[in-house]
């Protein structure tokens, strides 16, 4: 979600800092140019002020002439700019250099035409600093008796004006980098803190869906909607784990009270037994299926414990601990003759030994009992280097399932409709998944080629650790 936001509220970010920028950029140049106007607009009536007392019919060496164009030849030689006064009909009262004439086209000839009517110049086009040889002319009229006798031309280089603009264009430049920055890292913590909430709660949603119900989500963070969501979330959760530990202490309490009569059921069924003749069918079928109710009692019996205790995860060495589930089955697969074998090298992991063994003893089990006489279990543990998972694959030879099949097989009270005639409740590998769900792990199943079941049981190799803002089971660590 962050990828998504954090572009959005970049670009209009940008947008601003754009919008503010060029109109600001756009004033400075208009300020610097103006600054240069007005101290032109300045020398031009102080030029004009002289050239009020030269009469046009005066000789070319008249005093006030030649004091004019000495003023006019100094501003010339040291600010570079070219000045000089021209009559109405363009001849040339004083210039320096003196060879310079009025332009007749472009601004220099609206300029003096402006100013013949009174007006000084006062709005320039605005220059630009990539207008390398653009120039700045400015026209003052000179006014004798309410009369314009001649106007007062000048024509300033811009070098140092574009210069100057840009410089403050770089300044501005630096000052919008460094506010997006400041801008970018501001959006960074505001998703962050905005957000943090949502991952947060998305994890916690995660390990709930997973077994975990007793995390919650610590409301301590984000903006006050998200709070509230979170308490209204730890709620709910709290309502759903009431809910399923008064099913599981049904499951549990049921289970339990139905043995013992059960059990009694099953003594006079013995009892009325000894009165039949031997090898009744009948009895021995009322047998058979008062085992398989106590064994499914006992399974629920299991269940419930499973569901409701919590994993104690240490540093286990699943390939000894494997290892010995092997051999202590192999008398069983040796009775069935069913060769069982495997390669449990030392593999360390995080686990609850107690449940990972007890999940191991349902999957072998499970194995042997639909592996044909003559047939092979093989055990391996495997670790990928550089992989956060430790894995037990138990692959056996048997009728395996469809694909159907392993969309449902791990369901409670699930078998499949053509192994209905071998013994089992249909809670062994639900009761597996929990007890590695618990702690972290999982299990998978998969076709084994070329006919049977793979299963893999898996463990997390790393330590697991909490998250901030979630509470974990006691029995992590």
């Amino acid at each position: 979600m962050r990828t998504r936001l954090l572009p959005l509220l970049i670009v209009l970010m940008a947008g601003v800092l754009l919008a503010l920028g060029f109109p600001l950029a756009a004033s400075l140049a208009a300020s610097e140019q103006q600054r240069v106007v007005v101290d032109r607009l300045d020398d031009a009536a102080r030029f004009a002020a002289l050239a009020q007392f030269v009469s046009p019919t005066s000789p070319g060496t008249d005093e006030r002439r030649t004091t004019l164009g000495g003023e006019l030849a100094s501003y010339h030689d040291v600010y570079g700019i070219r000045a000089g006064i021209f009559y109405r009909n363009n001849l040339p009262m004083a210039a320096a250099p003196e060879d310079w004439v009025v332009p007749y086209e472009g601004e220099g000839r609206r300029a003096f035409n402006e100013s013949l009517l009174g007006r000084r110049s006062h709005d320039p086009p605005q220059v630009w600093p990539w207008q390398a040889h653009a120039r700045l002319i400015i026209a003052s009229p000179v006014v004798r008796d309410g009369d314009v006798v001649a106007v007062v031309v000048t024509d300033s280089p811009t070098g140092q004006l574009r210069l100057r603009i840009l410089r403050g264009w770089l300044m501005i430049f630096a000052g919008e980098s460094l506010a997006m920055l400041v801008a970018v890292g501001a959006a960074f913590r505001l998703t962050g803190w905005v957000l943090r909430p949502v991952r947060v709660l998305d994890s916690v949603t995660h390990d709930i869906a997973t077994g975990r119900m007793n995390s919650r989500v610590a409301a301590t963070g984000g903006p006050p909607e998200l709070r509230r969501l979170a308490l209204s979330f730890n709620e709910m959760a709290d309502n759903v784990e009431e809910a399923l530990e008064q099913q599981r202490a049904f499951v549990a309490d049921a289970s339990h009270q139905l043995r013992n009569p059960l059990a009694a059921l099953l003594l006079r069924i013995e009892l009325l037994a000894m009165e039949l003749p031997e090898g009744n069918e009948e009895i021995a079928s009322v047998r058979t299926e008062g085992k398989r109710l106590s064994q499914v009692l006992d399974d629920l019996l299991d269940l419930a414990l499973a569901e409701h205790a919590a994993a104690e995860l240490r540093l286990t060495d699943v390939g000894a601990l494997t290892a010995e589930r092997v051999a202590s089955w192999r008398p069983v697969a040796d009775e069935k003759g069913v060769a069982l074998t495997g390669e449990c090298g030392p593999v360390t992991a995080w686990a609850d030994s107690v449940a990972l063994s007890s999940a191991l003893d349902a999957v072998i089990d499970n194995a042997l009992k639909f592996t044909p006489a003559g047939d092979e279990v093989t055990v391996d543990v495997t670790a990928p280097p550089g992989g956060d998972s430790v894995a037990v694959v138990v692959a056996d030879h048997g009728p395996g399932l469809t694909d159907e099949e392993l969309g449902r097989i791990g369901d409670r009270f699930w078998r499949s409709g053509r192994h209905q005639n071998i013994k089992g409740s249909g809670l062994g590998l639900s009761i597996a998944r929990v007890l590695l769900t618990s702690g972290g792990g999982g299990i998978a199943f998969a076709p084994n080629e070329p006919h049977g079941l793979r299963v893999t049981v898996t463990v997390p190799r790393n330590a697991p650790v909490a998250q901030p803002g979630k509470a974990w089971t006691p029995g992590e660590r």
